[in-house]
């Protein structure tokens, strides 16, 4: 089948899951056999292999995982064409992210693992106590990762699967646009994807069982994508769950409380459920919990020792860059020493909507600690004076009467990438008056750091030290 961009996929595929590809024969004994080539997994193997260990690696659908297939890759892709392009049409835009995939498909592609010395396996896996089963092949191991990740969760809603439900698994798959759809879900996914079909010209109706977009978010930041959606036309509809979805001719009608309202397709963005059915034989001694994600410790392992998970398989916060860092404990313990914990990691996150928004660490709204806030609006830096888009404002959240930061969230224009600052100083045991000791180009949107600095040096300025301070000045001037 011919398509925009559909010799992108031709490649892709070619790379990540090569229909002529024959197993290797296992080799007698593994230190790491490595389930699932998403993000975690990749960085496992590569990592492993890199350190001289025997390496197997199997994948069962492609190499990649989400993150460069159906996630994070087109899904960003697509948010940066549909912004950058005056009215944008949808055969280019889907073929801006099947070229984007192609092109970053190399590094994560079967050879290339393969000429780093790990042994790629395609197929299902079935976890043994000691050793893996791939098809009739079985690969003994000293230790196993199951880095199998998630995939998404369709809720039993009347209808719903009976309407043929696109999920991020195959959105990125269509070729030609739907004149209307209904996303269901307005976490980050349900957001970011809601602004691309509006920008495309499609009818978009976002269902949210809360009251509010990004639920998780400070409300300020929630009521800002929620103007911004609003005005590309987006119809919200917050407060009230979908109790049914039915047929209606050649559409469907998604009804709640407030009526029933009709799309060509329906989108489900609400949440994941991971990738471990049928996955562990009795044998294997692994622990699930009642959802299906594997129990682990903060090293990693699993209720058998010798078998280790990581990544979204394990539930938790589900990003690539927390399953890199799991990923690269997870060689620690399982190779060398198991000394290296992730229940302290600083993990931030971003919706890459217009304005962006950006958190780390913890909100006002689940602090179970006293807080202080120090804000700052980009509107009040010169850079933000100068700029076409900049409002937007930051936030840091540190404990009562501490310049210790528990939490940031930054809403505006490059918000990923002001809030990298933040999670570095949380990482260090660094507080925010630290920020003040650095120098800041001018004019920059950095800079809000720098006058939060100041907001907290000023509230160290007690009736009482400002007291002393004065007679001092006062005692210099005599």
């Amino acid at each position: 089948m011919t398509y925009p961009g559909s010799n992108f996929d031709d490649l892709a595929r070619g790379l990540l899951a090569p229909t002529d590809y024959q197993n290797p024969t296992p080799k007698a004994r593994y230190h790491l056999v490595v389930i699932g080539a998403g993000p975690a997994g990749l960085i496992t193997a590569i990592g492993a292999a890199g350190l001289g260990a025997k390496v197997a690696l199997v994948e069962k659908h492609r190499m990649g995982g989400d993150c460069l297939n159906v996630g994070c890759v087109p899904s960003k892709a697509l948010l940066e064409y549909t912004e950058a392009t005056p009215a944008p049409e949808f055969g280019p835009a889907f073929a801006w992210l099947r070229e984007v995939r192609a092109g970053i498909a190399p590094h994560d592609s079967v050879e290339r693992y393969r000429e780093a010395g790990v042994d790629v396996f395609i197929g299902s896996a079935t976890v043994h106590a000691d050793h893996v089963m791939v098809g009739e092949q079985r690969l003994n191991a000293r230790r196993i990762a199951v880095t199998t990740g998630a995939r998404a969760a369709v809720p039993p809603i009347p209808g719903l699967r009976e309407s043929g439900p696109l999920t991020n698994e195959d959105v990125f798959d269509l070729t030609d646009a739907p004149a209307s759809i209904g996303i269901l879900g307005a976490g980050a996914i349900g957001c970011e994807l809601a602004l691309v079909f509006a920008r495309l010209g499609v009818g978009v109706h976002l269902f949210e069982l809360a009251d509010r977009v990004l639920p998780l978010e400070v409300p300020e930041a929630s009521a800002a994508v929620a103007a911004a959606l609003e005005a590309k036309g987006v119809v919200l509809h917050v407060g009230a769950g979908v109790a049914e979805v039915k047929a209606a001719g050649e559409l469907y009608e998604v009804v709640n409380q407030e009526g029933a309202f009709a799309v060509e397709r329906v989108l489900v963005a609400l949440g994941r459920r991971p990738n471990t059915d049928g996955l562990f034989a009795p044998d294997s001694g692994v622990s699930l919990d009642e959802r299906g994600f594997v129990q682990v410790d903060a090293k990693l392992r699993s209720s058998n020792k010798n078998i280790f998970a990581a990544g979204d398989c394990i539930g938790g916060l589900q990003f690539t860059h927390h399953a890199d860092a799991q990923a690269r404990a997870l060689i620690q313990n399982a190779l060398i020493a198991p000394t290296a914990k992730v229940d302290g990691l600083v993990v931030p996150h971003c919706t890459y909507t217009k304005p962006e928004v950006a958190g780390v660490g913890i909100t006002p709204d689940s602090a179970s600690v006293p807080l202080d806030t120090y804000r700052f609006d980009f509107s009040e830096l010169d850079r933000g004076r100068a700029e076409l888009d900049g409002n937007g404002f930051a936030e840091v959240y540190t404990a009562k009467g501490s310049d210790q930061i528990l939490g940031a969230t930054i809403v505006g224009h490059d918000a990923g990438e002001q809030i990298a600052p933040i999670g570095i100083l949380m990482s260090n045991g660094m507080g925010l008056s630290t920020a003040g000791k650095a120098l800041y180009s001018y004019p920059t949107r950095s800079e809000y750091l720098k006058r939060l600095a100041d907001a907290y040096n000023r509230s160290r300025l007690t009736p009482f030290v400002a007291g002393i301070f004065q007679r001092w000045l006062d005692f210099l001037v005599k």
